[in-house]
C-alpha cells in the first residue's frame, strides 16, 4: 500500500530511481527481467558473401551479432523457428559492402594507415539498412541503423573486401546476450547512518573522512565542529569508520529494508524510462498469468 517509485537522475542513457515500499524478491524479479526478458532487435543471421580480412567468418559473425541496432522492437513480431526466409514484419536486413585500396595521393615516406588506405578500418556505419518486401512503406521515417556509428568491427589492408548480409530479428537475453537491452541493471539498499552521540572537533573530522564526500556534514555550533549526517544515500559501505577505535562505537550503520535505489543504464536501442516501463508490463503479465493459473487449478 505504500509503495512509490521516485525518479532520481535521468540522463540519456541512464536512469537512477527508488523503488520504496516492495520485497527484495521483486525488486530481483524485476533486475532480472530488465537483464534477460526485455525484447530487442539483433543480428541472428550472417550471409557471406566474401570475406578476405583476417577476421574468420564466425567471428566476424560474432561481432555483428553484438552491435545493438537502433530498431524499436514493439514494431516486430518474433520470428517463427524453422523460418529460413525473413519477413517484414519479423526481420531487419543491413548489408556491410566495403573494399580496402591504395591512396595514390599518400606520400612515398608515410607509414600512417590513415594516410595509405582507403576503407582500411571497417566500422559500424558502413551497414547499411535494405529494406525487406514494403518496410519502406511500412517505416516510412524509420531510421534503423546502429546505435554507434564508430564501433571497429575489422580491420583491412588494400585487396582485402568484407560482404555480407544480415539478418536482424526480435529476441531476448535469456536466450542470448546480445539481445539485453541493458548495459548494466542494478540495484542496492538504501544506507541508513545514525550517530549514537555527537562527534564533534578532530573526531568529527576524522568521522567525515571515513565515508564518501557529501555524506557527513560538520557544521560549526557555539564554536564547535560537529558531524551530522547529510546525505545517507551517497555512502558506498566502505566500513572504513570501523578501523578507528574511537569511532566505531559512535556510529550505527544499517540499510532499510524495503528501499531499492535502482540504477539502469541502456545500450541505446531503447531509452531508459522506455525499458523500465516494458519491465513492469512483462512483471504484471508474469503475475497476471500465475493468477490464471491459481484459478484454473481444482481446489479440493
Amino acid at each position: 500500500q505504500a509503495f512509490r517509485v521516485d525518479v532520481i537522475r535521468e540522463e540519456e542513457g541512464a536512469l537512477e530511481f527508488d523503488m520504496v515500499g516492495i520485497d527484495a524478491a521483486i525488486a530481483n524479479a524485476f533486475r532480472r527481467i530488465l537483464l534477460a526478458e526485455v525484447p530487442t532487435m539483433a543480428v541472428e543471421k550472417v550471409f557471406v558473401y566474401n570475406n578476405t580480412s583476417i577476421v574468420q567468418d564466425e567471428i566476424l559473425a560474432h561481432r555483428l551479432g553484438l552491435i545493438p541496432i537502433r530498431a524499436d522492437p514493439r514494431l516486430f513480431e518474433y520470428r517463427n523457428q524453422g523460418d529460413e526466409e525473413g519477413t517484414e514484419i519479423d526481420t531487419l536486413q543491413f548489408q556491410l559492402k566495403i573494399k580496402c585500396s591504395r591512396n595514390p595521393q599518400a606520400a612515398k615516406e608515410s607509414s600512417d594507415p590513415n594516410e595509405l588506405y582507403f576503407n582500411h578500418k571497417v566500422y559500424s556505419k558502413h551497414m547499411t539498412w535494405v529494406p525487406l518486401g514494403n518496410q519502406t512503406d511500412l517505416f516510412p521515417d524509420a531510421d534503423f541503423r546502429p546505435v554507434h556509428d564508430d564501433i571497429l568491427i575489422a580491420l583491412l589492408r588494400p585487396g582485402q573486401e568484407i560482404d555480407v548480409l544480415m539478418h536482424c530479428v526480435k529476441g531476448i537475453g535469456k536466450d542470448h546476450a546480445k539481445f539485453s537491452p541493458v548495459a548494466t541493471a542494478s540495484y542496492r539498499l538504501l544506507p541508513d547512518i545514525t550517530l549514537l552521540q555527537p562527534v564533534e572537533d578532530e573526531a568529527a573530522e576524522m568521522l567525515q573522512k571515513c565515508f564518501s564526500p557529501g555524506v557527513i556534514e560538520i557544521q560549526n555550533i557555539k564554536g564547535k565542529k560537529v558531524a551530522r549526517v547529510a546525505n545517507a544515500r551517497l555512502d558506498t559501505f566502505s566500513r572504513e569508520v570501523f578501523r578507528h577505535e574511537g569511532l566505531k562505537n559512535l556510529v550505527r550503520l544499517a540499510r532499510v529494508r524495503n528501499h531499492f535505489i535502482f540504477s539502469v543504464e541502456s545500450t541505446g536501442i531503447l531509452p531508459p524510462d522506455v525499458l523500465v516501463s516494458e519491465a513492469i508490463k512483462i512483471l504484471m503479465g508474469k503475475c497476471q498469468r500465475f493468477l490464471n493459473e491459481l484459478d484454473s487449478v481444482p481446489m479440493e
